[in-house]
């Protein structure tokens, strides 16, 4: 059993990080000792893991709970169900690619029409480009 500081320092998360995981309920609720401390198992533990690799991976909290809701006891999906919730997160992150790409390549059109000179910086073009109405 362990506590809620040692199950932050096992993993390396924020004790703060793991209430609201507790609290939007991806961590099931810990038992509490008589006197009122909560103890965790290592199946928190390993959940809480997960849970870190996959955000580490850029899935949402909602897709989180939908890749551990495969996980549960009786739920009788299969590597299908799982293959295309992470196929779906895929297609998202290339989308946010595509436009992070288009982001980039106006940053560097409206960074090229500013000389870097030491002239005050409200004529500068790249400011004077987001107020454009165009």
């Amino acid at each position: 059993m362990l506590t809620r500081g040692r199950l932050a320092t096992r993993t390396g998360c924020n004790i703060e990080t793991i209430r609201y995981y507790e609290k939007i309920g991806l961590m099931p609720a810990p038992a509490r000792t008589a006197s009122g401390y909560r103890t965790y198992s290592d199946e928190h533990l390993r959940r809480l893991n997960f849970i870190q690799r996959a955000r580490a991976l850029g899935f949402s909290g909602e897709q989180i709970r939908g890749l551990l809701e495969l996980t549960e006891a009786g739920a009788n999906k299969t590597r299908a169900d799982v293959k295309a919730l992470t196929q779906a997160h895929i297609d998202e992150i290339s989308l946010k690619i595509k436009d992070l790409q288009k982001i980039r390549k106006r940053l560097s059109q409206i960074s090229s029409f500013c000389d870097g000179s030491s002239q005050s910086a409200s004529t500068c073009p790249i400011l004077e480009s987001l107020f454009d109405d165009a």
